[in-house]
């Protein structure tokens, strides 16, 4: 399996986690104006059809997250895949709290939603990203030399 594979399951199993958080979440009734596949399907057009939001999460988590950890990952300050996958999801936090969050009507940092909505984030996000670091890590280490550089 090539490197661009191995980042895009490693962004799988991390969106996969993610996920199973945010539904947990919600069926704790925790933040529940917080609803990240709602608020994407609204940007989209679609605020009645969360499965384009759940959708969309899913692509950028394995497609974007998934090529970020292949070349961005060995550049990344960190001696672990797995700080290296936090730095990637705090990148992806700043972008979501600065761009889409006012897009998606939330306000900067989405402080509409109140001051848990910016510390809950972050903390899916370093989990998120610990995950994606510690599936790619793995998955490139236990490759042997001569398919490595594949």
């Amino acid at each position: 399996m090539n490197r661009i594979a191995k980042g895009f399951s490693a962004g799988l199993a991390a969106t996969t986690v993610l996920s199973v958080l945010m539904v947990l979440k919600t069926m704790m009734g925790v933040m529940p104006a917080l609803d990240l596949p709602r608020m994407i399907a609204g940007m989209m057009g679609a605020p009645d059809s969360p499965i384009i939001g759940w959708t969309v999460h899913f692509m950028i988590g394995i497609v974007i997250y998934g090529l970020a950890i292949v070349v961005l990952g060995k550049s990344l300050p960190g001696q672990s895949w797995v700080v290296r996958g936090a730095i990637l999801g705090v990148i992806g936090w700043l972008i979501m709290m600065i761009a889409l969050m006012p897009m998606a009507g939330a306000g900067l940092f989405g402080t509409s939603l109140g001051i848990m909505a910016p510390m809950m984030t972050l903390v899916l996000h370093l989990i998120f990203g610990g995950v994606l670091g510690a599936v790619y890590g793995r998955a490139i280490r236990d490759t042997p030399q001569s398919a490595a550089s594949a």
